[in-house]
């Protein structure tokens, strides 16, 4: 009679798993309630200042008829800031783009109690937050380029005083 010895596997190393309270359920779902609305809202402001974009200039020509002193304003000054809205806008659309999905995904994740569904609701929190970082420290370094230019401004304006 032979005996057949089965070959233990060497078990793996479990990931560990988080498991969210109710209390955290409550609030992904409500945040994801939340995010919805505010992710329709901003896709509403989206269409409007892309609309300003469009008639900016028309409204700098305008002015320009109704001014008693003629036109104060540059010929080029409708078209940039045209550019300049819409590249805003085209901004906002993606912090607002991803404040919706991660809210649709969280909502989602819940009632369907999927948890693949709260990790990309949560890759969409990060994307948000990490453009919003972004846009953050591209103002922080025109503020700190604007502050520079300043003071160089003044230095020189002081030097020309004497």
């Amino acid at each position: 009679m032979e005996t057949t010895e089965t070959e233990l596997q060497p078990e793996l190393p479990h990931e560990p798993e988080m498991l969210l309270s109710q209390e955290a359920q409550y609030y992904l779902q409500q945040a994801g309630k939340w995010a919805v609305f505010l992710g329709i809202v901003g896709f509403i402001f989206c269409g409007l200042l892309f609309l300003c974009a469009l008639f900016i200039g028309t409204v700098f020509s305008m002015l320009a008829k109704f001014s008693p002193t003629g036109n104060p304003y540059p010929a080029t000054i409708g078209p940039v800031l045209s550019v300049v809205y819409i590249l805003l806008d085209i901004v906002y659309f993606f912090l607002v783009l991803y404040m919706y999905q991660f809210g649709r995904k969280a909502k989602q994740s819940i009632a369907f109690i999927d948890s693949a569904l709260v990790t990309q609701a949560m890759s969409k929190l990060k994307s948000f937050f990490k453009t919003w970082g972004i846009i953050t420290i591209v103002i922080i370094a025109f503020y700190i380029l604007f502050f520079i230019g300043l003071i160089i401004g003044g230095i020189g304006a002081a030097s020309m005083m004497h």
